[in-house]
């Protein structure tokens, strides 16, 4: 089985981590990946996004059109990324970033309240996990397991220690993801 990534938001809001987190979380697991960043002058606050491919056989190219799953995390990302959401696809969006909610009927949308579950947990920085938690439940493309691997393997050591705050925060993001 093969999934077709986007992920997209402004810069700072852990987007690029995040779609780095569920690529080698893709390996962690034997799985083929891609990771492909788009970023340059967004990663000050303008939009920046990421492309993951995670696959259980061979990916023959990391450029994509269409994707089966879309991760949006403001408006402009919205508008840029629905109309390029394969039929029967996912759309997730936290709704702190999102003025005018997705309007496609041949799609499946959930909300997560990411930014409103990093406050209650004192700790923005857990956003993009937060978010990756409600897309693992929807989609378990990589397992908990997985992540948790990957986190080992992509922070630095003196990191960690905030390692169980992140899993923490991935199941929070299960628990939160609603369809819309």
């Amino acid at each position: 089985m093969k999934t077709e990534i986007i992920i997209s938001g402004f810069g700072g809001q852990g987007v690029l981590s995040m779609g780095k987190i569920l690529a080698y979380s893709g390996l962690m697991e034997d799985k083929e990946v891609t990771w492909m960043p788009a970023y340059g002058p967004e990663q000050r606050g303008g939009t920046a996004n990421v492309t993951v491919i995670v696959s259980d056989e061979r990916i023959s190219s990391p450029i994509l059109s269409k994707f089966d799953i879309a991760i949006v995390l403001n408006q402009p990302s919205l508008e840029k990324f629905e109309p390029k959401l394969k039929p029967g696809g996912i759309l997730i969006y936290d709704s702190y970033g999102i003025l005018n909610p997705p309007t496609r009927k041949d799609i499946t949308v959930y909300r997560i309240d990411a930014m409103d579950k990093a406050a209650e947990m004192k700790n923005g920085k857990v956003f993009n996990m937060i978010v990756l938690g409600g897309l693992l439940k929807v989609a378990p493309v990589v397992s908990d397991a997985g992540v948790e691997k990957a986190l080992y393997k992509t922070l630095p050591e003196r990191h960690h220690k905030l390692i169980p705050l992140n899993m923490e925060a991935l199941r929070k993001g299960a628990k939160i993801i609603e369809k819309v």
